[in-house]
């Protein structure tokens, strides 16, 4: 996912978007002396999530994949190196971006449990768009309706509230030959790299890219604006790509990650679950996973170059807001973990892009930014008027210029039980880590990126805790 930086023209948000939903003619003069284009109706949203889709670095080099689609749309935009889940888990993530409220607020923490069952009057930014006479369609997992392999959830579409239609399409039949191994011996049973034979057009993702092509054709010359939001699978488990996609990663050219020997013991809560198995992987067990991984990875960018086919065909992206992110990060061997769920950067942290017509093209920002701000983001970009209550903060402004201050901290939680929990900090240089049964941990990101030295427990560090102890204090309550 490599970005080139460019210029790009400044954009005069708040006149032209207040113009926009007035209805009056608006153009805007950039600094380079164009004019953008006269804009009369708010901009189309494109929304594209990836499951599991974790930010470079650690085992997950920048060159370890290519992504030539995922980089053409950083082109056209402006990619958020430093963006943060609020809860590294699929259906609490997904919640709190939608509903623009953090964890501690929503109160939903795990998979199990519909937001609506628990705040039946939430609003969500499809529903305010749709309110507001977007055209609103969902494809695949973008609520937390269903993976491949679980039972569909129809209620937990949220049709006809958040969206005009939504549909999750499973793969087509027979879609299930080829090549597979379980690497924990079938104990966890998603834990399978499945080499796949036939072609794209089977699998659940490349349908979700015909529905959603469709729905952009469908929809190019309507009078009214429209959301179209897609939600890829992949990279996510069971770590299944079509054969041609594991063909580009030689399992003999990737080399397994591995933590320093002197990286600190972890606190008990830090990582719970299926250490055991993943510590009794081979090397060619790693292997085997950082290449279905990547994979899936190169699948799901495959199927985001279609959706941006759809705007080039169509010549759509100079009225297209496009939003592409992971819904949270994902170890790939860091910590000796294969999985999410965790505090540390690799969880919590993951992709953001946004392309705008009139903001920057090709430019990398490091502002902290929250998928809690993304609510207000793309509302604002819509011209809508924002409702009370929400956490987050509007990123609008750096589309135009990515070198303004945003904030100075993200914040994350994860719940191991109705009683046990951690909250997290992360500022530009620190990340602290605060458990429920008391236990701490800090890592300095000047020195440690990857988070293997605790510097909880040195005097030298005392201030640095207390201060951010203080940041986590200005939370939600939780329990709520």
């Amino acid at each position: 996912m490599k970005v080139h930086h460019t210029g790009g023209a400044r954009f005069v948000w708040g006149i032209v978007l207040t113009m926009a939903v007035a209805g009056i003619p608006a153009s805007v003069h950039a600094e380079d002396g164009t004019a953008s284009a006269a804009r009369v109706r708010p901009l189309n949203i494109l929304l594209i999530v990836a499951d599991d889709l974790r930010e470079h670095g650690g085992a997950f080099a920048e060159d370890a994949v290519s992504t030539p689609n995922i980089d053409r749309l950083a082109a056209h935009g402006v990619r958020f190196s430093r963006a943060y889940a609020q809860y590294p888990v699929c259906n609490p993530s997904r919640t709190s971006l939608l509903v623009g409220q953090r964890c501690e607020q929503t109160a939903v923490v795990d998979n199990r449990e519909f937001f609506r069952d628990r705040l039946p009057d939430a609003i969500t930014f499809p529903e305010l768009l749709r309110r507001n006479g977007w055209t609103t369609r969902s494809f695949g997992k973008v609520m937390h309706a269903g993976n491949t392999v679980e039972a569909l959830r129809p209620a937990w579409l949220d049709e006809g509230r958040s969206w005009d239609h939504a549909e999750i399409l499973p793969a087509m039949s027979p879609h299930r030959r080829g090549e597979f191994r379980n690497l924990t011996g079938g104990v966890l049973p998603w834990c399978e790299v499945g080499i796949l034979d036939g072609d794209d057009g089977e699998q659940p993702d490349a349908r979700t890219a015909t529905a959603a092509v469709a729905a952009i054709e469908d929809l190019r010359k309507d009078s009214r604006p429209w959301l179209i939001a897609v939600g890829f699978h992949r990279p996510h488990d069971p770590f299944h790509a079509p054969r041609r996609y594991f063909d580009r990663y030689p399992s003999e050219a990737i080399t397994p990650y591995r933590d320093p020997v002197h990286a600190s013991p972890l606190p008990p809560l830090a990582i719970t679950g299926s250490r055991k198995e993943f510590a009794a992987f081979s090397d060619d067990d790693r292997r085997a996973l950082l290449q279905a991984y990547c994979a899936g990875v190169s699948f799901m960018d495959a199927q985001v170059g279609r959706l941006l086919d759809a705007l080039d065909r169509n010549s759509l992206w100079p009225t297209t807001l496009v939003v592409f992110l992971g819904d949270h990060g994902y170890h790939l061997g860091e910590r000796d973990w294969w999985n999410k769920a965790t505090l540390f950067e690799r969880s919590c942290r993951a992709p953001l892009i946004i392309a705008s017509p009139d903001g920057r093209h090709g430019a990398r920002c490091e502002a902290l930014v929250e998928f809690v701000d993304l609510f207000p983001t793309i509302t604002e970009c819509g011209g809508v008027r924002l409702p009370g209550g929400l956490a987050g903060k509007s990123i609008c402004p750096l589309l135009a210029d990515p070198s303004l201050p945003h904030k100075d901290a993200a914040f994350s939680m994860v719940v191991r039980n109705p009683s046990r929990f951690g909250q997290t900090v992360r500022t530009d240089r620190w990340r602290l880590i605060a458990w429920s049964d008391g236990a701490l941990e800090l890592y300095d990101h000047q020195t440690d990126p990857e988070e293997t030295l605790n510097l909880a427990g040195d005097p030298a560090a005392a201030e640095v805790v207390k201060r951010l102890r203080r940041r986590l204090d200005d939370l939600p309550p939780w329990p709520p």
